[in-house]
């Protein structure tokens, strides 16, 4: 029996929930018996290849959505849960974690939500000893709901095609030279919403970005911030007055532990529509194929930031216009990952900052300069990355900014149309720089950048010898 036939039934099964679709009624339409498909779903029955195009033609979806990596973080993210000491005696090992991945997702995100709850407890005990001690709260625990947001658009795989329209009609009345211009923006705001756009300098010790008064129908931009960011917020603004009711659709579609990690969600996909204003979906596509996805190439076609042009490549999922898949990651000086989502096959880290030979990490070394670097996995799966530093914070003489590195990449096998891959030999090895997702999950005994001893493996220290790494000590 085939093994890759068995696994494919779990997903076949989020699929059509994905969709609301009832089995019985995906049954009928396949000329199935319910029984049969419960059989399928549940993994204990095998797929002819005739039933399983009928089912990727129902669920519309492409077969490689069926071969792909299921949950790309999943592994990874319960390996890190399963690191606490409270799971050390058992001995769970990488391939029963991949098993269960494999074969349960549901219950594998069932445990990361458990070891979510587990750490943000472990941080608010510490902040309430901190708070009894006298000392600065930590206020980390606040950081969770971002990682609910990474989830949804993981399981949305960052495509909302409800929002795409609405952002695409938008676009047909206010183009110009196929741009969206922010006096474009503002004049919409103002003809469609009776919303007036006004820039301002925010008073003394009053930071704000934007402050919409519904009462006085006014948008209040900063003009601390840059062009393309308050191109961004009307464009949102735009959204939240138009696309609500899509909005709400999507965020009806997944569970929120909390209240203020759906706020935040809805947030999201407020600026995923402003962005997708700014860059429409097939134009944006269109320009990405020709530019071969040069980022500042299309930064300077759409009047955009770098940021938002890295966010939007990531969202060319439409199935029948598809872009290249790729991974994002944002991260700030102290390796805090703000920002991931992953559809290049690589895995991100949850809890930990990423493996340090990653470029996202080098690119301080030199900002504003675009890094690029075959990064080689344990498995063997390579991937193109690109890195490079932006300034956000506030434009203004004698205020300093923060500086974060943005990290883009895809697997190689796509290399041929990523311009960066232009003056780089993919198959020559010394070209490539071999990385781990994290040290607790990485088994390289050659590192001698080693934070952390490798999960599965035995770690005793012997005074009389050392390795590359004090944590690494191979006999």
């Amino acid at each position: 029996m085939s093994q890759f036939n068995l696994k494919i039934g779990p997903k076949i099964k989020a699929f059509r929930r994905q969709l609301g679709l009832q089995a019985n009624k995906l049954a009928e339409d396949l000329g199935i018996s319910p029984s049969y498909l419960n059989l399928i779903e549940a993994g204990k029955r095998k797929i002819d290849g005739d039933l399983l195009l009928k089912i990727c033609e129902r669920l519309n979806i492409d077969l490689s959505h069926l071969n792909a990596k299921s949950d790309i973080n999943l592994e990874n993210t319960i390996s890190e849960i399963l690191d606490d000491k409270l799971f050390e005696d058992l001995d769970i090992l990488g391939p029963e974690v991949k098993d269960l991945v494999s074969t349960n997702p549901k219950i594998g995100k069932a445990i990361v939500r458990l070891g979510d709850i587990l750490k943000k407890k472990d941080h608010e005990l510490i902040n309430k000893i901190e708070k009894i001690s006298g000392k600065i709260v930590d206020n980390r625990k606040n950081s969770f709901p971002g990682e609910v947001i990474s989830d949804f658009l993981q399981e949305q795989k960052n495509y909302f095609p409800k929002l795409e329209e609405f952002a695409n009609k938008v676009f047909q009345k206010i183009q110009i030279d196929n741009r969206t211009r922010y006096l474009s923006l503002c004049e919409y705001l103002k003809t469609e919403y009776s919303i007036t756009v006004k820039d301002v300098i925010p008073e003394e010790n009053k930071p704000f970005s934007k402050i919409y008064n519904k009462q006085k129908k006014e948008l209040l931009l900063s003009d601390y911030s840059s062009l393309e960011t308050k191109k961004l917020h009307a464009a949102a603004q735009i959204a939240q007055l138009g696309a609500m009711k899509e909005v709400d659709y999507y965020l009806s579609k997944f569970s929120f532990p909390t209240l203020e990690s759906k706020n935040l969600t809805k947030v999201a996909l407020l600026n995923y529509c402003g962005a997708a204003i700014l860059m429409p979906y097939k134009l944006f596509h269109t320009e990405c194929k020709k530019l071969k996805y040069d980022l500042e190439l299309l930064q300077n076609t759409f009047a955009t930031s770098f940021e938002q042009v890295a966010h939007r490549v990531t969202c060319l999922q439409d199935p029948k216009l598809p872009g290249i898949p790729f991974h994002m990651l944002r991260v700030d000086m102290a390796g805090n990952i703000s920002k991931r989502f992953s559809l290049s096959g690589i895995e991100i880290p949850r809890y930990g900052g990423a493996c340090p030979r990653w470029n996202v990490y080098s690119a301080f070394t030199r900002p504003g300069v675009i890094q690029v670097a075959v990064s080689k996995m344990t498995n063997g799966e390579k991937y193109v990355c690109i890195a490079r530093t932006v300034e956000k914070g506030i434009g203004r003489y004698g205020q300093a900014k923060s500086i974060l590195s943005i990290g883009l990449g895809c697997d190689a096998k796509y290399a041929k149309d990523f311009v960066y891959t232009q003056n780089l030999n993919i198959q020559d090895k010394q070209n490539e720089i071999p990385i781990g997702v994290s040290c607790r999950t990485c088994d390289r005994l050659d590192c001698s950048q080693r934070a952390f001893p490798p999960l599965h493996k035995k770690f005793d220290v012997d005074i009389n010898s050392r390795g590359v790494s004090i944590y690494v000590n191979d006999k």
